[in-house]
């Protein structure tokens, strides 16, 4: 990306007389986060620019004038995608659906196609593209750390029907196999467990504290808040020690592709 927005950054925060460290410990941000930001390796979230502007007294100015993200991603998930994009580990909770970062196209236009309002053609196309690009931080071969934890009813849901659910369930196989992605199933019998309210992303980075990220219909919240964000590292903890280990799990998901595939 053009490093116009980074330069510009730099050049207002020397114009204050501030330092590095200064203007992160004003705009509650870390220093290689500022640092990456006008170096021009990072795009900053709408909550830090706001939080920029108001430490180095720009108006609006850095809100404003964000680069442009040619990404389409719900108004609630904006912040969670950007930092989605530059954490070193991820852990992911689903409820009711595969993770997007996990989903095949097939699937991932069988959920995004029915919304409501309803989607042109070419938005849910721009969506479709979009999830898909955020799979490709799976492509490095180590990072991020990638641990998947499904609730089973994510298995027996029929989303997109059979031939596309076999197709998304092998893929999560084959990702597991080759030790890409970890992933346990919480199995059905299990009743109540701490993550049955909601889908939950836990993130950590290599220059900023871990947050969590929360998500309901129409509405989703990032949590920075370290007492907030250890309870739900706690929350997801005391679930993984409930959830099939990996071998099991593993088993379970070939044999619901099989079963699909025979229906397919």
């Amino acid at each position: 990306m053009s490093n116009i927005y980074g330069e510009w950054l730099k050049a207002q925060r020397e114009a204050a007389g501030l330092t590095q460290q200064e203007l992160a410990t004003a705009a509650v941000m870390t220093r290689s986060h500022i640092s990456h930001i006008e170096a021009g390796r990072r795009i900053p979230s709408k909550e830090d620019a706001r939080r920029l502007d108001r430490a180095l007294n720009t108006g609006d100015v850095l809100s404003s004038f964000l680069p442009d993200d040619d990404s389409a991603v719900a108004k609630h998930f904006e912040a969670a995608h950007a930092l989605e994009q530059q954490a070193i580990e991820i852990r992911e909770f689903a409820l009711s659906f595969v993770p997007g970062i996990l989903q095949t196209e097939g699937y991932a236009r069988a959920v995004l196609s029915p919304s409501y309002p309803p989607l042109g053609e070419e938005e849910c196309d721009r969506l479709v593209v979009t999830r898909l690009e955020r799979a490709k931080i799976l492509e490095d071969p180590v990072s991020p750390v990638v641990w998947a934890l499904l609730d089973q009813s994510v298995l027996d849901r029929p989303i997109g029907g059979p031939e596309i659910m076999a197709e998304q369930i092998t893929r999560i196989v084959r990702l597991a196999e080759s030790r890409r992605v970890r992933v346990h199933v919480l199995p059905r019998s299990l009743g109540f467990h701490p993550l049955l309210e909601s889908m939950l992303t836990l993130m950590w980075f290599d220059d900023q504290p871990p947050v969590a990220y929360t998500e309901g219909v129409r509405m989703g919240k990032v949590h920075d808040s370290p007492a907030m964000v250890q309870e739900l590292q706690g929350r997801y903890d005391l679930a993984l020690s409930d959830a099939l280990p990996l071998k099991e799990s593993l088993a379970l998901l070939r044999a619901t592709a099989k079963d699909y595939g025979r229906h397919g």
